[in-house]
């Protein structure tokens, strides 16, 4: 089997092209087909660990649960987290590769594409349609002559390309007409139609619009898609941080490095904060985090390391997650320079906790209950081993009876990603807060192909992706 494979492009960053794919990915699973996501190189510290320890990016994962699948290493072979000064962490076929920059990541041009081709090509043998994401914008000329993700790809697995342009943030004519004219003939000739994302209002408002955009592009709009807040999917990358909420009890530190912020998608309207304030608030969270160190020091540069400690002295809670788990303790020691060039950092010290930074890194799912009893399934992404004391109360006991993370009071610290994911888990974290979302994935991904379905030109579809 030689699977028929469909480009998902976009006129910039963050026009939805996830969400497209997304979408897709269900509705053609929902049609009867054997579908699976691929990004060939994703930019995003919110990634996931699938079953074999692999990391990947939370996108992709999200979109292998869309097509009813357990999400594996092929469907993202590189994935590069940004580490701040020292460039990025390229994990490869979902381990670790190397720290590089932006330069020296793109002398390994032959290599990485050889990669992502043998991933291709392995899922390719297995399913009928491939949804290939892509990344940024199809036209960034700069790029083109080392393309890994976009219409360079496209063209290697020769698949019929969608351009994807967001309405909602203005300029959508000339960032469709635009990206359409700056296209090479062998570029142009994969493109088959554009789509509409996020319209307000009657789409019937736009019949002039859609018509001006053909006669321009010389292609058929696949669709007028309204625009949507009341569907979930998990944000790609810290753009999709939500916006702070007015009159919330728990707050979040929005960390320079910020990752996988999506540990949080159930809390009640939390209030994302980077400097000190004077709201009141219940529970402060501490994030994970890619750099650990240089948030510490941002931590302490901001005045937020004595505004947590006051706050907690007050009689608020305090919740760190992985690497905000690592600043609650005594000190962080680097002396590989993993993550930064700092060396040896003092804590907030509001934990018996001292973390040595390593090479190494820790990546698996697990699953296991807290000291209340409540079960729970996450996941582990960190370079780092912190000693705790043998005496201490765990924040929960593993399935293979390893005692994980601790509590001091109202202060938790935990590695374990996922687990405030479980609503039972949150309540019992949260001290009873009330109003916690409740999110079906599955339902999710059932709307969203619904928004698909009642919007797409499906004989366009049809006639240009599907046969």
């Amino acid at each position: 089997m030689t699977a028929k494979p469909i480009f998902i492009g976009g006129t910039g960053s963050h026009v939805g092209k996830s969400w497209v794919a997304t979408a897709l990915c269900r509705h053609l699973r929902r049609m009867g087909h054997r579908v699976a996501p691929f990004k060939a190189q994703n930019m995003s510290n919110n990634s996931m660990v699938c079953s074999d320890g692999g990391e990947i990016g939370r996108a992709q994962y999200a979109q292998a649960e869309a097509c009813g699948l357990q999400a594996f290493t092929d469907m993202n072979p590189i994935l590069l987290k940004p580490t701040g000064s020292l460039g990025c962490q390229v994990i490869l076929h979902g381990r670790p590769w190397r720290n590089l920059s932006a330069t020296e990541y793109y002398n390994h041009f032959d290599f990485l594409l050889e990669q992502v081709l043998q991933s291709y090509r392995r899922l390719a043998a297995e399913y009928e349609y491939i949804i290939v994401e892509g990344a940024g914008s199809v036209t960034e000329l700069n790029l083109k002559t080392r393309d890994l993700v976009n219409l360079g790809l496209a063209a290697r697995v020769n698949a019929p390309a969608l351009l994807v342009a967001d309405i909602d943030r203005g300029g959508v004519f000339a960032s469709i007409v635009g990206t359409v004219h700056l296209l090479e003939a062998g570029e142009s000739r994969l493109l088959r139609s554009f789509l509409i994302n996020r319209f307000r209002g009657d789409p019937a408002l736009f019949k002039d619009g859609v018509r001006i955009l053909e006669e321009k592009t010389g292609r058929p709009c696949l669709g007028v898609f309204p625009f949507r807040e009341d569907i979930y999917l998990d944000a790609e990358d810290s753009v999709g941080v939500p916006n702070n909420a007015t009159g919330s009890r728990i707050a979040i530190i929005r960390l320079p490095h910020i990752s996988n912020f999506t540990d949080f998608r159930l809390i009640p309207d939390a209030t994302y904060i980077s400097r000190p304030t004077t709201a009141p608030f219940d529970t402060i969270i501490l994030p994970g985090t890619k750099n650990t160190i240089d948030d510490l020091l941002w931590l302490r540069s901001t005045g937020l390391e004595s505004w947590i400690v006051s706050r907690v002295r007050g009689g608020a809670g305090l919740v760190g997650v992985c690497g905000g788990f690592q600043m609650l303790g005594e000190e962080i020691s680097d002396p590989e320079s993993v993550e930064s060039k700092s060396g040896t950092v003092r804590g907030l010290g509001l934990l018996p906790v001292r973390t040595r930074l390593a090479a190494e890194k820790t990546t698996r799912a697990v699953g296991g209950q807290t000291s209340a009893g409540n079960r729970f399934q996450g996941y582990e992404i960190h370079m780092g081993i912190s000693t705790l004391p043998s005496d201490r109360q765990p924040f929960a006991i593993l399935d293979d009876g390893t005692a994980e993370g601790i509590r001091a009071g109202r202060i938790i610290g935990t590695y374990l990603h996922g687990v405030l994911e479980n609503p039972s888990v949150l309540e019992e974290v949260l001290a009873g807060v009330v109003g916690i979302h409740s999110c079906d994935k599955n339902a999710q991904y059932d709307r969203l192909a619904d928004w698909f379905a009642r919007s797409v030109n499906h004989d366009v579809l049809e006639r240009e992706y599907l046969r």
